[in-house]
């Protein structure tokens, strides 16, 4: 009973947090496959699979900005890329409560790669949406 009242905290804190560092519902259907065939949903298995999911957005992340970024010049592409750094360093720091030890091995396995996953994808989305403005 207890351990459901704390799943139930967890959910409604995870709710509210995530208008800060969003947490994806569902992740991707290659995180979903790693995870259900991971070793008896093991700590380690799992962390496998959150590192493989923050390649998968990184890798996302990383093509839409050489594509973005090669269609800009002049003062937008200093613009965009001073942009960039100052994100860079947000998204380095970002989701880091998750890790910190307090919400337990769960907290760091599970939630903060799904959680900095989040963070790049939406990067990866507002550059998406800046590119249709650069776009001949």
């Amino acid at each position: 009973m207890t351990r459901r009242f704390a799943l139930l905290g967890l959910a409604l804190l995870l709710a509210a947090a995530s208008a800060f560092a969003p947490v994806p519902a569902h992740a991707d259907d290659a995180y979903d496959k790693c995870t259900d065939a991971s070793d008896g949903g093991s700590n380690p298995a799992w962390a496998a699979c959150g590192d493989e999911l923050v390649r998968r957005e990184d890798a996302r992340l990383n093509a839409t900005w050489k594509r973005v970024f090669a269609e800009t010049e002049d003062e937008t592409k200093k613009d965009l890329l001073a942009e960039q750094r100052a994100w860079n360093a947000f998204k380095e720091r970002s989701c880091k409560f998750y890790a910190n030890g307090e919400w337990g091995r769960e907290g760091s396995v599970v939630h903060f790669m799904l959680c900095r996953a989040s963070v790049i994808a939406a990067r990866t989305k507002d550059l998406e949406h800046y590119g249709s403005f650069f776009r001949p």
